[in-house]
């Protein structure tokens, strides 16, 4: 059987154009230093040599070739030829039989249709990689032919479609090596990825801070499965006195060294608001450890502190989103001053901005991956997420997730998204009783001190504290103020706050020297005030006003009280 007629259609076995004669009858120019044109005489001396290509038959070269071959005819698809590798493959397979019969590994793999699509439209298809029954991969062409005659012995007659040769091709490559190594990278890549996002997971918050006065939530989605992990992250840190401290920042960059370096950013933060900077004292910081971990990495990040005293959110943004604020009429505020550079850029001095968040407000914090998409300006996805979160109500779990369906956010999103949501409720009936304030201004003079424990102790009873915490708060009061008075300057104010968790006194003064805790010695007359403090309260610290002097505060852990009792039992 020769297939003369159509082998010219087969990939790579298109003729060559006969050689030059001229080249070939030249005569030997040696001489001028050029090489000397090949001869395609046969050798005379009786050795022998391979044939030239186009002296072979078409099924001799296909049949020498490790590839799969098939030939079928027709609409049915009838088997015109199969070459020995196939055979060795899946067995003899009869001349003359529908594919659909006497092929059932083309049915398997799929090619039946794709046979019918190259048939009609004469063009050639190719499938990349299908898995044969066997357990081999193949990479497979489809290629159509024209046979003028029908092969012999095959029992095959014209196609329906008025062109009695009308065939396809089958070239089956074995791609079982390529398929089994792409399919180790791409686990490899899995493998490397799930780490990545274990770690990054790991270091985020496993459980969020919830303060007294707020109400937060977060949500992390990483990048889809083509992408590798970023470096985004958030945290939420109680300063102690009824302070939080809010942050949210992305490393730019991916994998596993962006998470690294998120972790280390993270940790810091936490570090440094333990100091209780103001915000834009926090970034500067962080700005010469970001140049240290990694000169070549930057981050953008914003730093936030609420105190429930202000009503208000003091914040401060390296090269960060803005912070979104809805208020308790629905309308939205977008904090976009002050904001500077990343973190890591070093040279540049943050400052501090601040915002309203009283009760009934909501704010969000967020990264690029929530509101930056290829196809559109960054303050057009700002602008609809300013849109949602107008119109988001509810928790604030809800809300992030309100936030995160409105942005289109998706499995296979491509890039890592964090949102943050607070909310400073409106305490209104019950809930109220168990949030008040109270403060006294105190102008100095040996009447300050017994003027603020009078007041101590009024406002402790008016809120039905038990004896024993009454009795503790007003030593606070007493020995703060008294503190004051000997080592700070006025203003003073003493401030009692209590939350349905906590008492907190705290006192103010014009001096910026921040108190510390010292070993009195027995014959000293002083230095022993806020050792009585730390010893008495839950907790204590200190920190520098925004605009100058120091605040010193201390807070009792209060008794849960019991469903009966509540309000009744004033705890």
């Amino acid at each position: 059987m020769n297939f003369t007629r159509w082998s010219p259609r087969l990939p790579g076995m298109q003729r060559r154009p006969p050689a030059r004669t001229e080249l070939a009858d030249a005569p030997d120019r040696r001489g001028d230093g050029s090489v000397p044109a090949a001869r395609t005489e046969r050798p005379t001396d009786g050795t022998l040599c391979a044939p030239a290509v186009n002296e072979l038959a078409t099924r001799e070269v296909l049949d020498r070739i490790p590839a799969l071959v098939a030939l079928v005819q027709g609409p049915e698809h009838r088997i015109a030829y199969v070459n020995d590798a196939y055979v060795a493959a899946f067995g003899t397979r009869p001349v003359g039989e529908p594919a659909r019969k006497a092929l059932p590994e083309l049915e398997e793999l799929g090619l039946l249709p794709l046979l019918d699509q190259v048939l009609r439209s004469s063009r050639p298809r190719t499938v990349k990689s299908r898995k044969a029954p066997g357990g081999r991969s193949y990479t497979i062409t489809c290629t159509p032919v024209d046979i003028s005659a029908t092969p012999e012995g095959s029992g095959t007659s014209g196609g329906s479609d008025g062109r009695p040769g009308g065939g396809v091709l089958i070239f089956a490559a074995d791609v079982t090596d390529h398929a089994e190594a792409a399919e180790r990278l791409r686990a490899s890549e899995r493998r490397q990825r799930e780490t990545a996002v274990t770690l990054q997971r790991s270091l985020l918050p496993q459980e969020l801070e919830q303060p007294d006065d707020l109400r937060i939530a977060a949500v992390y989605h990483p990048g889809g499965t083509d992408a590798a992990v970023g470096g985004d992250w958030y945290d939420v840190i109680t300063l102690g006195g009824g302070r939080t401290a809010l942050v949210i920042g992305d490393v730019m960059g991916r994998g596993v060294r962006a998470a690294a370096v998120m972790g280390q950013l993270r940790t810091a933060v936490r570090a440094y608001a333990r100091l209780d900077l103001p915000p834009h004292e926090v970034l500067q910081l962080l700005d010469g450890l970001a140049a240290e971990i990694d000169p070549n990495q930057i981050a953008t990040c914003v730093y936030a502190v609420h105190d429930p005293n202000e009503g208000r959110l003091v914040y401060a943004s390296a090269g960060h989103l803005p912070i979104l604020v809805r208020d308790e009429n629905g309308m939205v505020l977008r904090a976009d001053e002050p904001t500077g550079p990343p973190l890591g850029t070093g040279g540049w001095m943050h400052a501090s901005g601040s915002v309203p968040l009283g009760p009934g407000s909501t704010a969000a914090l967020y990264t690029d991956g929530l509101v930056e998409r290829r196809n559109e300006d960054l303050d057009e996805g700002i602008a609809s997420l300013e849109r949602a979160l107008a119109g988001a109500t509810g928790t604030p779990q809800v809300i992030c997730d309100r936030l995160v369906r409105s942005a289109g956010v998706r499995a296979d999103h491509d890039d890592d998204v964090a949102v943050l949501v607070l909310q400073h409720p409106a305490r209104t009936g019950a809930d109220s009783e168990l949030f008040r304030n109270a403060a006294l201004e105190l102008l100095g003079g040996v009447e300050a001190a017994p003027r603020a424990r009078a007041f101590a102790s009024g406002v402790l009873t008016s809120w039905r504290f038990p004896p024993d915490l009454h009795d503790l708060g007003v030593l606070a009061a007493s020995e703060l103020v008294a503190n004051s008075l000997q080592h700070g300057t006025p203003p003073m104010r003493l401030r009692l706050r209590r939350t349905d968790r906590r008492l907190i006194v705290e006192v103010t003064d014009g001096d910026d020297h921040l108190p510390l805790r010292r070993h009195a010695a027995p014959a000293d007359e002083s230095g022993r005030g806020i050792a009585i403090v730390a010893t008495i309260a839950s907790n204590w610290g200190a920190r520098r006003a925004p605009d100058g002097g120091k605040a010193v505060w201390c807070e009792f852990a209060l008794p849960r009280p019991t469903p009966a009792a509540d309000l009744r039992s004033g705890l």
